[in-house]
């Protein structure tokens, strides 16, 4: 509840400091903020207003939850190096083979029917989700590249991953003693709110994966290098479609066939049997005497 409670004064705060700040940077008032904010003239202050707003909204109310009910704020949100070069390989073949099975769902979330009037607002959302993130990832050059890679995939791994697994994650595992239930919960959480109906599916899927990879190695840094490796690989890609003289709606609307998820399905079920094992072995032989006495309740 302090989390949830920090979340909505974040948002609030996020929410004037990138309107103030975008204002100041583009001269333009702030009730016009919503139009000038799809002016492709005005990108680069929009990127900053993602930033810092996201800051806000995620990162600080994880921080300052944490700094609130532990003693050691930074080790209880799962900042710790205990995984190995080996994990991070496995991380990015994880990642890899997750590529085909979200695709595939998006697929099959396509195919559940709604009501038309939800239908219709749900596709309100879409759009105007899909023209915030064609004009975040309009790309001129090398300079815009990395300037994208900072803002949507940095920025967004390392503030949502402290807020989503270092956070509530962590907490409702605490509370519930069920890692299973903390996963899916937060999940559903983290889809929801990128307020995105036709991607929902494949970003609890997303989730699952982002918040097992975070409660077998213990490291929030683990998380937040796949998260990096998923959103930089779709900049890059987006990039590379630019050079070519292709759209980003292209890179948008890739897909995979169900088949094919189902594949990548057990693969990411046997890589991840893989990883449990590397992780957990890694885990103990660099966590601290103390910190398994504590695991494994030999002290208080």
């Amino acid at each position: 509840f302090i989390l949830i409670g920090l979340w909505g004064a974040g948002l609030i705060i996020g929410s004037l400091a990138g309107a103030v700040l975008f204002s100041a940077m583009t001269g333009k008032g702030l009730m016009s903020l919503e139009k000038e904010m799809l002016n492709p003239e005005n990108v680069q202050a929009v990127r900053i207003l993602q930033l810092v707003s996201t800051f806000f909204i995620f990162f600080l109310p994880a921080f300052f939850t944490a700094l609130i009910v532990n003693k050691k704020p930074v080790k209880f949100l799962g900042f710790n190096f205990y995984f190995s070069g080996r994990q991070v390989l496995l991380v990015v073949a994880i990642m890899l083979a997750s590529l085909p099975l979200v695709g595939a769902l998006s697929e099959i979330n396509k195919l559940i029917p709604v009501p038309a009037a939800w239908e219709k607002a749900f596709k309100s959302l879409e759009d105007t989700y899909s023209q915030q993130v064609l004009l975040l990832s309009k790309i001129t050059g090398f300079r815009d590249y990395i300037i994208s890679i900072v803002v949507m995939a940095l920025g967004p791994a390392i503030f949502e991953e402290t807020f989503f697994r270092g956070g509530m994650q962590n907490i409702l595992q605490k509370w519930t003693k069920s890692p299973w239930l903390s996963i899916i919960i937060t999940s559903l959480i983290f889809s929801a709110i990128h307020f995105s109906w036709y991607g929902f599916i494949p970003r609890v899927a997303l989730g699952m994966v982002l918040g097992l990879l975070f409660w077998y190695s213990g490291s929030l840094w683990i998380a937040i290098i796949a998260h990096f490796f998923n959103n930089a690989l779709i900049v890059t890609n987006i990039y590379y479609l630019t050079l070519q003289g292709k759209s980003i709606e292209e890179a948008m609307k890739e897909t995979s066939p169900i088949w094919m998820g189902a594949i990548a399905l057990v693969a990411v079920v046997a890589l991840f049997h893989v990883y449990r094992k590397l992780a957990a072995k890694e885990r103990r032989n660099k966590m601290p005497p103390e910190d398994i006495a504590l695991e494994e309740k030999w002290i208080t």
